[in-house]
């Protein structure tokens, strides 16, 4: 028997939204590259705010964006004009959602459905309401308030006092092992959203759950 949830927590990049939607717009203005700034993009992202975290030097999530692009470009011995990096970033906006996501959320109405993400407030807000499914959420949640990146405690700490619930309420849903394990060594319920097939961490802290997409967090309703 799944314990009873209050709020149904989502991680947004990779979760909600596909990060490689944005290999055409990166395809467009560098022909042949656009995976590859698009893989480099997503990785670099990933490095800089965690090496951020441990430095103690907290920049916001554009700004993180922005330095990763510019690393993924140069990485492939191209130049990036201001315009082409207005724009890229501009489609970081609209990513596309996961074909299943709407859906989802459609049958979890009457709950707190909230994204939590480490993007920034500039960043998060638009791509969400840019997406087909901004009525049926209750919250989004920056971990920019607090400016402690996941998989922080503090991060983490911030759902607590947003939605006024114990950790043992939430579920707590990402495609990303870091993520979901922060989360656990939280306190959260977790479900990995492992879109991909990848391994567990080896952090000795084990999902609630594994799922290949988000429709698989269904069974957690009472």
């Amino acid at each position: 028997m799944k314990p009873s949830i209050k709020a149904f927590v989502f991680d947004a990049y990779g979760t909600l939204f596909d990060v490689h939607s944005v290999t055409e717009a990166c395809n467009d203005f560098f022909p042949g590259k656009g995976a590859d700034i698009s893989q480099s993009w997503r990785k670099k992202q990933l490095e800089y705010f965690f090496l951020r975290q441990v430095m103690g030097r907290y920049a916001p999530f554009d700004q993180v964006t922005i330095d990763a692009l510019r690393y993924a470009v140069k990485e492939q011995q191209e130049d990036l004009s201001h315009e082409q990096e207005i724009a890229l970033l501009d489609a970081y906006k609209k990513l596309d959602s996961y074909e299943e996501v709407k859906e989802v959320l459609s049958a979890l109405q009457g709950r707190k459905l909230v994204v939590f993400s480490n993007g920034s407030p500039t960043m998060l807000e638009p791509l969400v309401k840019h997406s087909e499914f901004f009525s049926l959420l209750t919250d989004t949640i920056s971990v920019d308030k607090v400016k402690q990146f996941k998989p922080s405690p503090a991060s983490y700490s911030l759902v607590l006092e947003e939605l006024n619930v114990r950790r043992e309420e939430v579920l707590f849903m990402s495609s990303n092992g870091w993520d979901i394990s922060g989360a656990k060594s939280f306190g959260f319920h977790t479900a990995w959203i492992n879109r991909t097939g990848l391994p567990e961490e080896e952090l000795g802290l084990t999902p609630d759950c594994v799922y290949t997409n988000l429709k698989g967090i269904l069974e957690w309703l009472e």
